[in-house]
C-alpha cells in the first residue's frame, strides 16, 4: 500500500519530509526497520550456525536435529498423518 502525505502550503521544510507526494520520514523509518531486522536475523543465523557445529563435535547427527527440529514445528494432527503415509509408502516399497 502506497502512502501518500497531502503537501504542506508553501513549507521550507516540504521537500524533508514530502517528496514526489510520499513521506520521506516515514519511508526512511521503515526502510531502517527492515534493515535493522536484517542483520539481527544475520546474527542470529551465524549463532544457529554455531549452535549446529557445537553438536557436530559433541557428535550428533546435524540433519536428523534438523528434521526434529521440522517436525516439532508441525500440528500433532499433521505430524501423525505424516507418519501414518511415511509408514504405508515404505511398506509399498518393501522396507
Amino acid at each position: 500500500m502506497l502512502q501518500r502525505v497531502s503537501p504542506p502550503e508553501h513549507s521550507q521544510d516540504n521537500q524533508a519530509v514530502v517528496a514526489g507526494g510520499i513521506a520521506a520520514d516515514r519511508l526512511r523509518s521503515i526502510i531502517e526497520r527492515v534493515e535493522r531486522l536484517e542483520e539481527e536475523r544475520k546474527a542470529l543465523s551465524g549463532d544457529i550456525k554455531d549452535i549446529f557445529a557445537e553438536a557436530r563435535s559433541a557428535g550428533f547427527d546435524v540433519k536428523v536435529i534438523r528434521t526434529i527440529i521440522r517436525l516439532r514445528k508441525q500440528e500433532p494432527g499433521e505430524l501423525e498423518a505424516q507418519e501414518t503415509l511415511l509408514q504405508i509408502y515404505r511398506r509399498a516399497l518393501g522396507m
